[in-house]
This record gives C-alpha cells, structure tokens and sequence, in this order.
C-alpha cells in the first residue's frame, strides 16, 4: 500500500507589527463592486444581488515575494482590493452585526487570467482557471481592528493604474458579510476580497505591482 502524502502546511498571514500569523481556511471574492469597474468590464453598475467566486487557500501569496508568469495565458492582470479576514462566523449574519464579526483588513491583488476569464464567459463556463490558479491571491499583512474609508491604488513599476476609495464600493463591507452569510456558514479564518475599482489592467515579465489601502501594510509582488 502506497504510502499517504504528507500533511499539507497551514495556510497563514502575518499581522502587522506582531510575530502571530492568522490561519487562512477559505478565499471568497466579490465580483463587480465598484460601478466604473462594473462598465469598463461589460456590466451595468446597479444595486443587483453581489455575486461571488472562491480561490483556493494555498493559492494565497504574501507581500514582497517573487512569483512565476503563470502558464496558459498572455493576459495577466492585476486588481487592487480590499481583504477582510473573519474572526467569528455564522449563517444569515444581520447586516448591523457584520462588523462584529471582522478580525481586521489587509491589502489585496485579485490576479487574473483575463484571456481565460474572457473564453469563459463566451463559453457559458466556470471561471476556476481564470481566477483560482496558483499565487493568484496576493495579500499584505494583516491589521486587527476596524478600518475607515482610505483611498485604494495600484501601481505598476511605479505608474498609477488604479485609484478611487473604498466609499465608492457598490456594496459595503458589511452587506457583503451579510449576503454571502446567506449562501455559506462564515468561518474563523475566512478571506474575503471585496472587489476591484476601475483601471484593471496587465502586469508583465519583469514588473513589479503594488496595491496600496490608506495606512495598511501594501501588497507588493514582483513577476519573475
């Protein structure tokens, strides 16, 4: 009998200013919750129901490091967001407690396989490969606490390819707790991505990108 392969590490991320690191169990994401962003991709920026995607908890990269050109695709992009971690879970959490339930915030890069994403929409398929491939959730240290409106930006080697502010979200923070409270039981350790401004756009061979949220830690990767 074949021997069981080893038990796979945990999944954390550092916190700011601390030597704890917070356990990661799953990646939710929000699509389309910044109105230019909704247009710029083909939607319509009314206040329809919030859809969600996942990626895979390993998927998850920290700041600062290094990562390969993902394979099968010319088209990788970046998308500035804001990541929420979850302290406390539940089912059909009320929007007025939804805040209660937040551990504390972190900047975040949403990469994407734009070519892939695009085949499947036009397909009628998933889009798994697009958004949930390997080092494809790239996320800053982590702050404990609460967090005020601050201005969200990406830069690539330098140049500014998004700006606006979280106050321009579609759906708050805590009415995305809430509706996707309907559709899973929440966790301790869950992430969620709470979507992009407008200004996606490519990274490179070679550059580096930065996602940065008011006073947190920013995102930085750098494509090999």
């Amino acid at each position: 009998m074949p021997a069981l392969p080893p038990v796979p590490a945990p999944v954390t991320l550092p916190i700011h200013g601390s030597d704890r690191r917070f356990p990661v169990r799953r990646i939710f994401c929000v699509g389309r919750n910044y109105a230019e962003h909704s247009r710029e991709m083909g939607g319509d920026p009314t206040r329809e129901a919030p859809f969600f995607f996942t990626k895979p908890a390993d998927a998850l990269v920290t700041s600062e490091s290094t990562i390969p050109y993902p394979p099968r695709t010319a088209d990788l992009h970046h998308e500035a967001e804001l990541v929420v971690a979850i302290a406390t879970g539940g089912r059909d959490i009320p929007e007025d407690q939804a805040p209660a339930h937040i551990w504390g915030h972190a900047a975040g890069n949403d990469l994407t396989r734009r070519d892939l994403q695009a085949e499947a929409k036009a397909a009628r398929r998933p889009w798994d490969m697009s958004k949930g491939f390997d080092n494809s959730a790239v996320i800053g240290a982590l702050v404990e606490g609460p967090l005020a409106d601050a201005p969200i930006t990406c830069t690539v080697n330098g140049r500014l390819t998004q700006s606006a502010r979280l106050s321009d979200m579609i759906w708050s923070v805590p009415e995305i707790i809430a509706h996707l409270s309907t559709y899973v039981d929440l966790r301790p350790g869950d992430l969620i991505f709470t979507g992009t401004p407008a200004g996606v756009g490519p990274i490179a061979r070679g550059e580096t990108c930065t996602v940065a949220i008011g006073d947190l830690p920013p995102a930085t990767i750098t494509i090999a």
